[in-house]
């Protein structure tokens, strides 16, 4: 993962508004808010992009089923997975599959090629694929409410 940071003066506004949800001056939000880049607590600043903007209109989510369950084999698949450009997600399951991929493509020829990297590069029991029709609802937003009771 690259994380690019962004420097201060570029959040402008955006520290003034989070400073007063939380009701801070915004110079003590800002030394929170470094203070919680620093223990890694906010990972990272980001950008939301459109991604058809850029032509990645196809999404699919891949379940994958592992051939084996040794401490080996799953190093060596999240080594394989995780350099894999077009996976934007990685999800460790219970149940009948052991992981779930979260994978964008520019096309279907894009996503087969994804497949086809994926399926010659490590040993899978079984690979399923599901394709996004639509995206209904996204949130990077955490669901804090309740988690702070005497909060106003």
């Amino acid at each position: 993962m690259r994380i690019v940071k962004i420097p201060h003066h570029a959040l402008g506004v955006g520290v003034v508004g989070i400073a007063e949800q939380v009701g801070l001056s915004p110079t003590h939000c800002w030394k929170r808010i470094q203070k919680h880049e620093e223990s890694g607590v906010i990972r990272a600043r980001v950008a939301l992009l459109d991604l058809d903007a850029f032509g990645l209109s196809l999404t699919a989510f891949v379940m994958v089923e592992a051939v084996e369950h040794t401490a080996e084999w799953r190093a060596e698949f999240l080594s394989i997975v995780e350099a894999l450009e077009p996976v934007r997600d990685i999800h460790r399951l219970a149940g009948s599959h052991d992981f779930m991929l979260r994978v964008v493509v520019a096309d279907m020829p894009a996503f087969d090629a994804f497949y086809e990297t994926l399926t010659s590069s490590i040993r899978l029991r079984s690979v399923s694929s599901v394709f996004a029709l639509e995206q209904v609802k996204a949130s990077t937003a955490l669901p804090f409410s309740g988690l702070f009771p005497n909060r106003n």
